[in-house]
C-alpha cells in the first residue's frame, strides 16, 4: 500500500506545461512502483466481503455485515499504529492482517482463535485470486523486456506480502532487481530505495525513470533520489506545485510508447 498526503493550493493537470529538461531524456533504465501502479488492488475490498460472508457462513452466531463494518473499522484504527513497522520490516504483513482479523472478529464478540485462523486463511487465498495486473502494465512489461532495457521494481511494503503478490501475479523473474523496503530497512520517499536499485542496475540516477502512483511517496522520492519522476495518474488528480512530477501521464500505455517509439 502506498500513503498519500494532503495536498495544498491545487491545479489541474491540464493547466500544467512540461518544463523540466528530464522529460527529454530516454532512459537506460525503468524503476516500476507496485500497488496501484503494476497491481490493481480493486478487487480488495471484495476478498474481504466475501471472507466475511464465509466465516458467517462456517460458524453460527456471527453476522456478516457486522463483520464487514467491524474489518473496516479495525483496519482504520489498527493500520496506522503498525503501517511504518510493516513498510521497514519490523513487523510481516500476513502477522498484520492476522492481527486486523482478530480484532474484527473480538469486536463482533469472538474470541476463538480457530475462527481467527479460519477468516485469515480464507482471506489470504481470495486475496490471491484478486492479484490482477491492469492491462496497461502487462503491455508495459512485455514491450520493456523485448528492448533489452534494465527494468527494477521498488516497492513500500513488508517483505512477505509484496513477494506474495509477486509470486502470484507470475512477474517476479521480470526485473533484474526487487527493492522492498522491508528488506532494506527504508521507505520510499527515502532516496536509498531508489539509489539501492540503481546501483544494483549500474545505472546513474539522471539515466533513470521511476513511475508510480504516489505523489507523495513515488514522486517525491525519485525527485530526491535525481531519477526522472513520472506520475501515473491514472484518475486525473489535481496536483499542487510542491509536488510536480517531471513527466505526468494517465496510463502505462502511455509510458511504453515514449520509451518503445
Amino acid at each position: 500500500m502506498e500513503a498519500s498526503s494532503a495536498h495544498g493550493p491545487l491545479r489541474h493537470p491540464a493547466d500544467r506545461r512540461p518544463t523540466h529538461h528530464k522529460q527529454a531524456c530516454r532512459p537506460h533504465a525503468l524503476l516500476l512502483d507496485l500497488d496501484e501502479t503494476l497491481l490493481d488492488n480493486g478487487g480488495v475490498p471484495e476478498s474481504i466481503a466475501s471472507t466475511c460472508d464465509a466465516v458467517a457462513a462456517a460458524f453460527h452466531g456471527i453476522d456478516a455485515r457486522q463483520l464487514r463494518a467491524a474489518n473496516t473499522d479495525a483496519w482504520l484504527s489498527y493500520w496506522p499504529q503498525v503501517e511504518k513497522a510493516c513498510w521497514l520490516g519490523r513487523m510481516d504483513g500476513f502477522a498484520a492482517s492476522r492481527e486486523a482479523w482478530r480484532r474484527t472478529l473480538h469486536a463482533c464478540g469472538c474470541t476463538d482463535d480457530v475462527v481467527v485462523q479460519y477468516a485469515f486463511d480464507r482471506h489470504q487465498q481470495l486475496s490471491r485470486d484478486a492479484y490482477r495486473l491492469f492491462a496497461d502494465a502487462a503491455e508495459l512489461l512485455t514491450r520493456v523486456a523485448s528492448s533489452g532495457m534494465r527494468i527494477a521494481l521498488v516497492t513500500n511494503g513488508p517483505s512477505d506480502l509484496q513477494r506474495d503478490k509477486l509470486r502470484h501475479l507470475g512477474i517476479d523473474g521480470l526485473f533484474h532487481t526487487i527493492v522492498i523496503s522491508a528488506e532494506v530497512g527504508a521507505a520510499k520517499p527515502d532516496p536509498a530505495p531508489f539509489l539501492l536499485a540503481l546501483r544494483q542496475l549500474g545505472v546513474q540516477p539522471p539515466d533513470a525513470w521511476h513511475v508510480g502512483d504516489s505523489l507523495a511517496t513515488d514522486v517525491a522520492g525519485a525527485r530526491a533520489a535525481g531519477l526522472c519522476a513520472v506520475w501515473l495518474n491514472r484518475h486525473r488528480a489535481p496536483i499542487d506545485d510542491d509536488s510536480s512530477p517531471d513527466i505526468e501521464v494517465a496510463s502505462l500505455s502511455e509510458v511504453a510508447t515514449r520509451l518503445t517509439t
